[in-house]
């Protein structure tokens, strides 16, 4: 597996974000979506519309278990991945339930993380991004952006359900230089 990188560049988040919507709400949800909850992909997959709505409207929350640690995530929807969930579940006609949130065009089913790496790697590349993009790009995007937005690191820590700080900061992409700066910089 290859190391990935967050998307750092707001404009290029935003680019994204606009060819995503242009051309399938689908995949403009599942970016939105994951790039504002810090999901991992397999958790963002395995949603059902009962997750995320409640009869005909969105709820405020979602409630999971996360797949990977067992752990459950509960956790306040943003106004963007909101926004992008109600045009997308719009677009659905006849869905139940139980239904994939996802749901991939044949059959029904989620999407597979080779179709999601597809869609954010594609969606990538066309706006210039030539680092390592994959699903977990997303995740650690979420992360880096909170902790540039001044989060404390032992709470995206603990969002990321990390072991540490530093295991936190390695893993968002913070380099040595990046902390480097802070003494530079500084000059008290």
């Amino acid at each position: 597996m290859e190391y990935v990188q967050p998307i750092r560049d707001k404009k290029q988040i935003d680019s994204i974000k606009k060819i995503l919507r242009a051309t399938n709400l689908r995949d403009h949800a599942l970016f939105v979506l994951g790039i504002n909850s810090g999901l991992r992909v397999s958790d963002l997959l395995k949603l059902k519309i009962r997750d995320v709505m409640d009869g005909s409207k969105i709820q405020d929350r979602i409630l999971l278990r996360e797949q990977k640690t067992g752990k459950t995530k509960d956790f306040p929807l943003s106004d963007n991945a909101r926004k992008a969930l109600i045009e997308y579940i719009k677009t659905r006609e006849g869905y139940s339930p139980d239904d994939a949130l996802f749901a991939s065009r044949k059959g029904g089913r989620s999407i597979t993380r080779h179709q999601a790496y597809r869609i954010i790697n594609d969606a990538a590349r066309s706006v210039g991004i030539k680092e390592n993009i994959g699903t977990h790009t997303l995740r650690k995007t979420f992360g880096y952006h909170a902790y540039q937005a001044g989060v404390d690191i032992t709470r995206i820590q603990k969002l990321l359900n990390h072991s540490a700080p530093s295991v936190t900061l390695a893993y968002i992409g913070i380099t040595q230089e990046e902390l480097d700066d802070v003494y530079l910089n500084l000059n008290l």
